[in-house]
């Protein structure tokens, strides 16, 4: 039997390697965000016969992002898994050794009933977070549709014939799992690492990124473009 060291250890692993695969995600989710919502960059685009190829990048950010987000919750035993590391967190044991560990860091006498109050309510947190995309979960449906559309479309290719209920997420169902998913890792960094890291940080680098990437995508009709042609006149000179 594992002991609370070693159960923490494997949870810090695990911890980091969701970290380092949501950082993924949101990379991707950074860039895709402007080409499908930006309607001056769509103007932009117009009927230039870069928007094929556009339409091929925002295509494949949007899958990609997908396949980090669900990897998160793999039930594999040797992956991140969000429900194994759930399990972890509900182990008093696990608990007491986090608490006492971050207590003797510390080195402050009489900190140590306080820090576990503090890192019962993120463990609980976490908890909620989690409950919401397991078995009688209000999202729960979320997720096994996620899991359909990667199993079927997007890691495999399944020949049989998907229901098509089954693929069809919304991009608010999308945005609210990536969302939550952004809140677990800043939590559980927080909770087992001490570390105080938030995800939305390395979105804002990615969303400046972004902002300057497609400012330079541009359609032929534009002006400046290398290969600018002027629209045709609409009226004819006598």
């Amino acid at each position: 039997m594992k002991s609370s060291h070693q159960i923490i250890q494997e949870l810090r692993q695990k911890i980091r390697a969701a970290q380092e695969e949501f950082d993924l995600a949101v990379t991707f989710h950074e860039v895709w965000k402007p080409g499908a919502y930006d309607t001056d960059l769509h103007g932009r685009m117009g009927t230039s016969y870069a928007t094929r190829a556009f339409n091929v990048v925002l295509m494949a950010l949007r899958r990609e992002m997908v396949l980090a987000m669900v990897r998160l919750w793999d039930k594999d035993s040797r992956a991140v898994g969000m429900q194994a590391i759930a399990d972890d967190i509900r182990n008093l044991d696990v608990m007491a050794a986090l608490t006492k560990e971050r207590a003797d860091k510390m080195g402050i006498s009489g900190v140590e009933p306080q820090l576990r109050v503090d890192l019962d309510k993120k463990a609980a947190e976490v908890l909620t977070l989690v409950a919401k995309y397991d078995q009688g979960g209000s999202d729960v449906d979320v997720l096994q549709r996620l899991r359909n559309l990667r199993n079927m479309r997007l890691a495999h290719r399944q020949t049989t014939p998907v229901a098509p209920h089954s693929a069809d997420l919304t991009d608010k169902e999308i945005e609210g799992f990536y969302q939550d998913n952004s809140e677990l890792i800043h939590i559980l960094l927080s909770l087992v690492d001490g570390h105080a890291y938030d995800p939305g940080d390395t979105a804002g680098v990615y969303r400046h990124y972004a902002g300057h990437f497609w400012a330079g995508v541009r359609g032929e009709q534009t002006e400046g473009h290398p290969n600018y042609r002027a629209r045709p006149s609409s009226s004819r000179s006598e």
